[in-house]
């Protein structure tokens, strides 16, 4: 069992500590920008994290706001760790270590999340077995996932993601044929100069609202964090620490 060492949290925050497997996938600023994203739409009810990881994104969610969370993951070790990091931040919380696409679900969610593995064929893959998880869309085929997720979310229940934004065109097509409506979309740039690598994605069951653009997050401006991505950091308030298991 991993332990925790208490860290003083300045002004009262509360912070979101979490242990990663050092030799995996370990998360990044999707994350944190995909959680900002969903807090947007004050997720409540029953809320499924998909390939959930370490538990970050679900864990956040969970602190900040009244939900029934989930958490599945296919990796044993990935599992573990999100029921370590459930314990040590006093979440409570369903943990299910299958695979997303084979399980059989018992009820169905209000809010289905996920910071899916989206890297595409032809991307150069790392030989750790747990990174190409973590990373490559061949361990989570994006169509397959949305017919799942199409089964085991309520009507007018929102999937919220985030995905390669190069491949938008597809993904709009593959929620078209699911019956899923895009309702906000907003675009993640690193700088004000490059096109965006990241787009995040409300869609609903059987919607038909319009479609809402945002304005575009951009993460450096001078090589500095820019004042939005400052904050988003000052409110997701995480911890990492890294372990070996």
């Amino acid at each position: 069992m991993l332990d925790m060492v208490t860290k003083s949290s300045p002004k009262g925050f509360i912070f979101l500590y979490l242990y990663q497997y050092e030799d995996g996938f370990l998360f990044n600023s999707d994350a944190h920008f995909l959680y900002d994203f969903i807090s947007n739409f004050k997720p409540k009810g029953a809320v499924l994290d998909v390939a959930a990881g370490c538990g970050i994104v679900g864990l956040l969610i969970a602190r900040d706001f009244k939900i029934d969370l989930t958490l599945i993951e296919k990796q044993q070790i990935n599992a573990y760790i999100c029921s370590q990091n459930a314990r040590v931040n006093k979440i409570k919380t369903e943990i299910i270590c299958d695979d997303f696409l084979e399980y059989s679900f018992s009820k169905k969610f209000d809010y289905i999340v996920s910071n899916p593995p989206y890297y595409h064929d032809g991307v150069s893959e790392s030989e750790n077995i747990s990174k190409k998880i973590g990373k490559s869309s061949s361990y989570l085929d994006f169509e397959k996932m949305v017919k799942k997720v199409n089964s085991v979310i309520k009507p007018k229940g929102s999937f919220i993601f985030c995905y390669d934004a190069k491949q938008l065109p597809s993904i709009l097509q593959i929620l078209k044929e699911k019956k899923f409506t895009p309702q906000d979309i907003r675009f993640v740039h690193g700088n004000e100069r490059k096109n965006a690598h990241l787009v995040l994605v409300h869609a609903k069951k059987s919607s038909k609202a319009l479609c809402k653009i945002y304005p575009p997050l951009i993460n450096f401006i001078n090589k500095k964090p820019t004042q939005e991505v400052k904050s988003i950091y000052q409110k997701t308030r995480t911890y990492s620490i890294k372990c070996k298991i």
